[in-house]
């Protein structure tokens, strides 16, 4: 049975697609206002990523969120926070703001090479200890092989150990070559079970890019045509100035419409972000995360 991307005749032109986001982050600059810099706020799965991280600071990080509400009160907090597995269980520990969720990076992040058994273990695991989304990585040396039925298999197997938790699948965007590679990416993940679909780990230049992100909104607003389903989308990698928020903010408002603009359905995974909205909203500089 053809898969779905196999199924719709899609080409991009680089130019004309260059011209088409160029003309949204124009638009995008009339969107800096209080509503749309508290929503970006509202979208964030705060992040940390680093080598270094420490039970302790897992604690401390969800602390910070626990008592935003406290410290800036009538601003919404972020949808999650976003750690590695193993810090999982102290931001749990420590976690006591409503509605906001717990993301375990799983399955191999960010190169996704190891065991399919090895990334399946590590997904049940991470959802044992607390986590309600799972972040995973696209298994690159399949798609890039074209061996896409292993590499959609892969996505659902890993979908059914996530259980009751949301699963978004990592593109990592900078690694394919073209924006048709984007686009078959998109459907396999969708196909294969993802609840979102997202650019990058962060980990590789070039992270989220406004044209992947277009590419991407354009599978998901077809892939919706096709089934009903609505996947969310995730922008991340480099995205920290308020600018950048509102550039895709823009392209999800454009593409998929004002339906998609909540944390549900759209997220922008940062670490430096949620600092400058804040200090957009404030008109001072503030540095609370």
């Amino acid at each position: 049975m053809k898969l779905l991307f196999e199924t719709i005749d899609q080409t991009f032109s680089n130019e004309e697609l260059a011209g088409t986001v160029s003309e949204i982050i124009q638009k995008s600059e009339n969107l800096g206002s209080h509503k749309y810099y508290e929503l970006a706020l509202s979208c964030i799965d705060l992040t940390t990523l680093n080598s270094t991280d420490t039970p302790a600071q897992g604690e401390k990080f969800a602390l910070k969120v626990s008592r935003f509400s406290e410290n800036f009160p009538g601003l919404p907090d972020v949808a999650a926070i976003c750690v590695y597995p193993t810090l999982v269980e102290p931001v749990k520990k420590s976690l006591r703001a409503p509605g906001v969720s717990i993301t375990s990076v799983s399955a191999g992040f960010p190169a996704s090479q190891t065991f399919l058994d090895v990334k399946v273990l590590e997904t049940i695991m991470a959802v044992s200890n607390g986590a309600n989304e799972i972040d995973i990585v696209l298994n690159l040396g399949q798609f890039l092989a074209g061996d896409y039925s292993s590499a959609i298999r892969e996505i659902s197997t890993l979908k059914k150990a996530c259980d009751s938790a949301r699963l978004k699948v990592i593109l990592e965007t900078g690694a394919l070559k073209s924006y048709s590679e984007i686009w078959k990416a998109s459907f396999l993940a969708m196909e294969g079970g993802a609840d979102f679909i997202k650019t990058s780990t962060g980990k590789l230049e070039p992270a989220a890019t406004p044209e992947a992100a277009w590419v991407m909104c354009q599978a998901i607003k077809s892939y919706y045509e096709k089934t009903n389903l609505k996947v969310g989308f995730k922008a991340a990698g480099g995205i920290a100035e308020t600018s950048d928020a509102l550039k895709y903010i823009a392209i999800v408002k454009e593409v998929l419409g004002d339906k998609w603009l909540n944390n549900r359905l759209f997220r922008i995974g940062a670490s430096r972000l949620a600092n400058n909205l804040l200090t957009s909203l404030s008109g001072e500089r503030v540095v609370y995360f």
